[in-house]
């Protein structure tokens, strides 16, 4: 069926509502669940060779305003100090540049993230086993809060996949990567897929997985159902040109075989800070969006060299970066035959 330079992959049986729902641009998909209305065509591509979209820093939405989280320690030992002695006129400034999402995990998920960069700390001085993400400074949410939150929504969305990237993490010893890996097994259960499986949409649909967790420690091969660390490229840079350029660099040596991320996300240094001292991490990051999403419009997802597969971004529901990313994947659909509609229980 052509659809204005469009092929779509349509099953002769295939009702009146599904040939419509086939022949809707991807950017128009509904975001909550893009996954599960996704042409045929897809469904038995690795999730690899996908675009899919993810939120850096997932879970700063939540960091903790009050006295009672000091400034994480990979600060410098000069910002840890004025903190301490200068909170009130230096958490205000931190807090502005530490944060990089505004919107809850939830309302990550229902527009359309599916990779979230989970980084894990436990705070300095707590007595308990409470973990906390961190970004400047450490959050109010607990680990396991937010795990929770991700399986009750996951409850609702049966035919979503998320991949959960734990890593960075600051001040766990053993028992405590034992602790989080059982409760990351224990609220995910039998979603969780293992690293061998074959990962394709129709596969996870057809046994019941959900959750592909990518976990940054060695105790990683311990365990079936946990995945090494998923690469991410990180440019380190504060303007858009020079990210876009060191991108263009790294895929003239070729992607990973397997998953990785993209982070479109910039980095302010000290000398851009102090030269906007009015300005916030979000003020950076929305005035360079149009640039970035000119560059991502202009990339391929699959197997070949230069393809692309998770691209994360910052404030990820602020603007078109989630839809751009998703529609990446209308390289995918085009005309193969009737489809096999069947995809599992």
């Amino acid at each position: 069926m052509d659809t204005g330079g469009e092929i779509i992959c349509i099953h002769p049986q295939m009702s009146s509502e599904a040939v419509s729902e086939a022949q809707v641009s991807l950017k128009e998909l509904p975001m909550d669940s893009w996954m599960d209305h996704l042409p045929c065509a897809l469904w038995d591509v690795p999730l690899r060779n996908l675009a899919i979209p993810g939120s850096h820093n997932a879970i700063t939405y939540c960091l903790d305003k009050s006295d009672r989280s000091p400034v994480d320690l990979t600060q410098p030992d000069l910002l840890q100090k004025l903190d301490k002695y200068m909170k009130p006129l230096i958490r205000p400034f931190v807090y502005k540049w530490a944060v990089t999402q505004e919107a809850t995990v939830k309302e990550q998920l229902d527009c359309g993230v599916r990779y979230l960069d989970l980084r894990i700390a436990h705070r300095p001085n707590d007595t308990s086993t409470d973990l906390y993400f961190y970004h400047g400074v450490y959050t109010t949410l607990t680990v396991e809060t937010v795990l929770q939150e991700i399986r009750s929504w996951l409850d609702i969305h049966s035919r979503e996949v998320v991949l959960l990237s734990f890593s960075h993490f600051l001040d766990l010893n053993q028992d405590l990567h034992t602790g989080l890996i059982s409760t990351i097994r224990t609220i995910f259960t039998a979603r969780l897929c293992p690293a061998t499986e074959v990962v394709t949409l129709r596969n996870l649909w057809s046994l019941g997985y959900q959750v592909i967790v990518s976990y940054e420690h060695s105790m990683v091969s311990l365990y079936s159902d946990l995945w090494p660390h998923i690469p991410y490229w990180w440019a380190n840079k504060c303007k858009a040109e020079a990210l876009i350029q060191e991108f263009e660099h790294r895929k003239q040596h070729g992607r990973p075989g397997g998953f990785f991320v993209t982070g479109i996300n910039l980095t302010e240094d000290l000398q851009y800070i102090c030269s906007h001292p009015t300005e916030s991490l979000k003020d950076l990051v929305m005035s360079t969006y149009p640039a970035l999403l000119s560059w991502v419009r202009g990339q391929s997802p699959g197997s070949d060299s230069r393809s692309l597969n998770i691209i994360a971004g910052d404030f990820v529901s602020e603007s078109h970066f989630v839809p751009t990313v998703i529609a990446l994947n209308q390289h995918f659909v085009h005309y193969t035959g009737p489809c096999d509609v069947s995809r599992g229980n």
